[in-house]
C-alpha cells in the first residue's frame, strides 16, 4: 500500500485573498461594461423607434467607458502608490537617523497585539537583524504583496472587463428584435449580472446568493432611472 503524505495545505481551507486586487478591478470594470452598457442603450431605447441610434449610443458608452476605466483605475493605483513609495522612504530615512525608537515601535507593534513586552521586543530585534525595512513596511505600514498597488494590473484588468461585460448588452443591440428592446436589454443585463456576480463570488470564495442580490438590486434600481429619463423625454430620434 502506497504512504500518502499529506501537508498543512491538504488539511486547511482555501484562502481567496490573494485574489482580491486583480478580482476587484475585473468585477468592477465587468459590472460597469454591463450597467453602463445596457443603461445607455435602454434610455435611448426607450426614446426611440430606430435601432442605429441606440447602437451608436451603446458603442460610444462601451469604447468611451473601456478607456475611461482604464485611465481612472491607472491614475487612482498610480497616487495610491506613490503615497506607499513616499512612506516607504520615510521609514528609511528614520531607521537611518533613529534606529532604536523604531525597534521600539516595532515592539510594541507585536506587543499590541498580544505578544508579551519581552517576546515582543525578541521578535522585533530578530526581523530588524533579518530585515529592517521588510518588518516595517510590512508590520508598521500595513504594505505587502497582497495589497499593495499595482498600477498597470489594475488598468488592464478594468478596461479589458468593461469592454468584455460591455459587449455582451451592444451584442443585444445588434441583433434581437427592435419591439421591446428595451425590456430585452434589462432582462439579459440582469441575467449577464447574475452570471458575473455568481463568478465572482465563486472566485473569491464569498456567498453567490448574497452577491446576486446585490448585484440584481442595484443594476434594477440603474436601469430602471435610465429607462425613466428616456420615457420623461421620449425624443424620437428616427
Amino acid at each position: 500500500m502506497t504512504e500518502q503524505s499529506n501537508t498543512l495545505d491538504d488539511y486547511l481551507a482555501p484562502h481567496y485573498i490573494n485574489r482580491s486586487n486583480w478580482l476587484r478591478a475585473a468585477v468592477l470594470g465587468a459590472n460597469d461594461g454591463i450597467l453602463s452598457t445596457a443603461s445607455i442603450a435602454i434610455g435611448v431605447a426607450a426614446a426611440s423607434d430606430a435601432r442605429e441610434p441606440i447602437i451608436l449610443a451603446a458603442l460610444a458608452g462601451l469604447v468611451a467607458g473601456a478607456l475611461s476605466m482604464a485611465a481612472g483605475e491607472y491614475v487612482s493605483v498610480s497616487s495610491q502608490t506613490d503615497v506607499e513609495k513616499a512612506d516607504i522612504d520615510r521609514e528609511k530615512q528614520e531607521l537611518e537617523e533613529m534606529p532604536k525608537i523604531e525597534l521600539q515601535r516595532l515592539a510594541e507593534i507585536y506587543e499590541n497585539r498580544g505578544l508579551k513586552k519581552e517576546t515582543a521586543l525578541l521578535v522585533a530585534k530578530e526581523l530588524t537583524e533579518h530585515d529592517a525595512l521588510g518588518a516595517h513596511i510590512r508590520d508598521e505600514l500595513g504594505i505587502n504583496e497582497i495589497s499593495q498597488a499595482k498600477p498597470l494590473q489594475a488598468a488592464f484588468a478594468s478596461g479589458a472587463a468593461f469592454t468584455i461585460g460591455g459587449l455582451l448588452p451592444f451584442m443585444v443591440t445588434l441583433f434581437l428584435p427592435l419591439k421591446g428592446m428595451e425590456y430585452m436589454l434589462y432582462g439579459f443585463a440582469i441575467f449577464f449580472l447574475i452570471v458575473l456576480g455568481a463568478l465572482a463570488a465563486k472566485t473569491g470564495g464569498s456567498s453567490v446568493g448574497k452577491a446576486i442580490i446585490r448585484i440584481t438590486f442595484w443594476g434594477t434600481v440603474a436601469m430602471g432611472l435610465t429607462a425613466l429619463v428616456g420615457y420623461l423625454f421620449n425624443v424620437n430620434v428616427a
